[in-house]
């Protein structure tokens, strides 16, 4: 008789490159985390995958197109949102998601990504914010909030951070929401309803860099930061952005602060052409479109 336990199938796998596992991340790093809700939403939200393209940027998140099964494109530093934006316009048919990081996103990427939301690009950008910049040496970042040790400021920041939610409801994002690496089942949840959504969407994902932000502040390691994330996380959804802002050793406001209806780039480009070109331009899209 068998004593041998069954294998069971873990639907993650099949969206992993599994022969570049095991992954760079450190121990206790929260990127893999998402990934996994990351998957789940996909599973849970029946996406077609052959229609789907993840860009990422540089950095520990950048790592992301690397590891995932999918289509996917690794840019260079802070220009994956140009490089999606592109993407989404050849081919307009694709889910296109940007998984990036904080640095990438909001320091040598941030021209882009907050015009990429004033003129709602079709978009889902999923933003790991470890608060710091950790593959380069865990510098200060323009997400690192006050009073926190860096190798750059080795004794506490004291200039602000940027409140991400804030920052992109007020350049034009459709869809807003925030959650942590211990909220699994609410980030896999705002995952699926960004792929609902058209229009620029932005979820940022706190995640622990237990190497050097937690390492340097003395608050653990990254066991420790999940009940930090328990304790300290309060759900508000619909929050007014501007009240959302981090601070250490603080509340953690997480939910969905922004879900709003507006025109997307494309159709608001097209609707510009069709009224200068007239029947000609939707004659040559429609012999485009049976092409």
């Amino acid at each position: 008789m068998s004593t041998s336990l069954p294998v069971h199938h873990n639907p993650v796998d099949d969206f992993l490159r599994m022969d570049r596992i095991p992954h760079i991340w450190c121990p206790g790093c929260g990127i893999g985390t998402s990934v996994n809700s990351f998957a789940r939403a996909l599973v849970d939200g029946n996406i077609d995958i052959k229609n789907l393209s993840i860009v990422s940027g540089i950095g520990c998140t950048g790592r992301v197109a690397g590891y995932v099964n999918l289509d996917s494109f690794h840019t260079t530093h802070g220009r994956a949102i140009p490089f999606a934006t592109g993407l989404k316009l050849a081919n307009p048919k694709l889910n296109v998601v940007v998984y990036s990081g904080d640095g990438d996103l909001f320091a040598i990427g941030g021209n882009h990504l907050i015009h990429a939301a004033r003129r709602n690009v079709d978009l889902k950008v999923v933003c790991i914010n470890n608060l710091i910049y950790a593959m380069t040496g865990g510098q200060t970042a323009p997400t690192t909030p006050g009073e926190v040790v860096t190798s750059t400021n080795p004794y506490g920041t004291f200039d602000s951070s940027f409140n991400l939610p804030y920052l992109v409801e007020a350049a034009g994002a459709v869809y807003v929401a925030r959650w942590t690496t211990f909220h699994v089942r609410q980030m896999a949840r705002a995952m699926q309803e960004m792929f609902s959504k058209k229009g620029f969407c932005f979820l940022e994902v706190i995640s622990p860099c237990p190497t050097l932000y937690q390492r340097r502040n003395k608050m653990g390691d990254g066991l420790d930061t999940m009940i930090y994330y328990k304790e300290h996380s309060k759900v508000k959804n619909g929050c007014p952005t501007q009240e959302v802002a981090l601070s250490k050793g603080g509340e953690i406001i997480v939910g969905k602060f922004v879900d709003r209806e507006r025109a997307d780039y494309r159709d608001l480009m097209h609707e510009r052409m069709h009224e200068s070109l007239g029947e000609s331009y939707v004659e040559r899209e429609a012999c485009e479109c049976e092409i």
